[in-house]
């Protein structure tokens, strides 16, 4: 049996914590707040349940990441579907997004052998993923894991190659798409969030699996997307695992070229330090933070990796109670506004806009519904607005405010006299509650399936998990890549006497 210290409780490292702990090892997971989930995580204001940044959850249909993990630790998840998926604004329609595309469609005709490849591509990947693909290999074990997978899935898997070279315009473009406008400007939206880049930028092979949420379906976690975080924690608990809650990690201590430590801070402020020792360890951080932890232990090519690569993005968002009475009739739960056709998205010009769902009444006070609307923004601006003038800081925050709001009101006449809390958060709020760096969130722009990141940090035993390694983005891309880093523990650890069979603890079982 192993020691596995996992540092952070979000989606990704509890998953790994999950299996780790049911494949028989000692996993304690280390987490800063007073509760699981992180960016994909909800906190309690005023009566209401705010999603603190993610909202949107996909991957519980049958092979989907969450669907995998569920029945692997016995979580029965406590979600429903959203139907519609999300209705999409852009400024000169509505376009309405469902399991069938069908709006999307009729408004757009010609898409529909883009759609009709785009599933068929998608369903490809879900089943690769499902097959446990370890994606970027980091040696020969794996490369040769991928080429098994490969051969055993010829010549279906051959329609994919081409893909992997394209980006998503010049798939676009090769379907007679990308002079369409509008229709550019839909996909980039979704990209956006899905991809954390445009078209222009996202990989085709990626994007066809990250186009396929609405038709997979969208889903609401019951007590908000935190409680997947919550369900993950019971589970690591009753598979004999700890969650230690206001417990820092402060350093991580090396000797040989390997983790053997790490030293946490606890107690009222941290006053409290313990020293635990490790034999593996799981970092759901960014490659920043794990540098930041390692300190002249980090190795070189980690520290070179944080000196040269570009920030990810950051997320403006507004936590706002509406009542419920003054929305429209039949209002989906989900909305995209789209402000401008062109010029760059962001900064107000791209937002997202979750709704607690009706039937959820645990989200908000009685007669009312909790809302969480983002937008990507650049981290660095925020943190020098503040640096040369806090005056300004607080005033562009007000004007983002006022942006946003104005944008709802135009896509939906009438939102704004239902808003009765308003509360707004940067990159620097990010950051104070998360511990995320910069406040990034949401991972890397996916350009390049080549360049995709690795779990692998430059030391034997330390992994990162979470947004910062491939697949990226979502509750469910994180744990595809989490499912990807157990596996790779279990391989380098000494296999315990007895594999764990039963949860030592029983789980609650809810109906979705």
């Amino acid at each position: 049996m192993a020691t596995i210290i996992v540092i952070g409780a979000g989606v990704g490292g509890l998953t790994a914590a999950a299996l780790l702990a049911q494949a028989g090892h000692e996993v304690t997971v280390l987490e800063s707040q007073t509760y699981p989930g992180g960016c994909a995580g909800t906190f309690f204001h005023k009566g209401y349940r705010f999603d603190a940044g993610a909202t949107v959850a996909g991957g519980f249909q049958p092979n989907g990441p969450h669907y995998l993990v569920g029945k692997k630790l016995g979580i029965d998840w406590r979600v429903h579907t959203s139907d519609p998926a999300w209705q999409v604004h852009l400024p000169d329609r509505a376009v309405t997004f469902t399991r069938d595309n069908a709006d999307v469609i009729a408004q757009f005709p010609l898409s529909a052998f883009f759609w009709d490849e785009q599933s068929v591509l998608a369903d490809l990947g879900w089943s690769l993923s499902a097959q446990g693909l370890p994606f970027p290999p980091t040696n020969t074990a794996e490369i040769m894991q991928i080429v098994k997978v490969g051969i055993r899935n010829l010549p279906r898997d051959l329609r994919m190659i081409p893909f992997a070279f394209l980006s998503t315009y010049q798939w676009l473009a090769l379907r007679g798409l990308a002079e369409d406008e509008a229709f550019v400007r839909l996909i980039d939206g979704q990209l956006l969030i899905s991809a954390q880049t445009t078209s222009r930028g996202a990989n085709a092979l990626y994007s066809a699996t990250a186009l396929d949420l609405a038709r997979q379906g969208v889903y609401h976690a019951q007590g908000g997307i935190g409680g997947i975080a919550e369900q993950l924690a019971e589970s690591v608990e009753a598979w004999g695992g700890t969650v230690l809650y206001r417990h820092r990690a402060a350093s991580i201590e090396v000797k040989g070229e390997r983790a053997i430590a790490v030293h946490v801070e606890h107690g009222i402020r941290g006053s409290k330090s313990t020293r635990m020792h490790a034999d593996f360890v799981i970092a759901n951080l960014t490659p920043w933070s794990l540098d930041d932890l390692l300190g002249e232990d980090s190795p070189a090519a980690l520290r070179r990796e944080t000196q040269t690569r570009r920030y990810g993005w950051g997320a403006f968002c507004l936590h706002l109670g509406v009542r419920a009475d003054r929305l429209p009739p039949n209002f989906a739960d989900h909305h995209q506004v789209i402000s401008e056709m062109r010029g760059a998205l962001g900064e107000t010009r791209s937002i997202f806009i979750s709704l607690s769902p009706e039937w959820d009444a645990s989200r908000a006070p009685e007669g009312h519904r909790a809302v969480t609307v983002t937008t990507h923004t650049d981290v660095q601006a925020w943190w020098d607005i503040l640096k040369r003038d806090p005056a300004a800081y607080e005033a562009r925050k007000a004007e983002y405010t006022d942006k946003i709001l104005t944008n709802i009101e135009r896509a939906i006449p009438g939102f704004s006299s239902a808003v009765t809390l308003t509360m707004s958060g940067t990159p620097v709020t990010y950051q104070f509650y998360t511990g995320r760096h910069m406040g990034m969130v949401g991972g890397f722009p996916q350009t390049s399936l080549f360049k995709a990141r690795s779990p692998r940090t430059g030391i034997s035993n330390i992994r990162l998990v979470g947004d910062s390694i491939f697949p990226g983005q979502s509750t469910a891309g994180v744990t595809l890549g989490a499912m990807r880093v157990a596996e790779d523990a279990l391989r380098h650890l000494p296999r315990p006497t007895a594999r764990v069979s039963q949860p030592k603890t029983p789980l609650e079982a809810v109906q979705p």
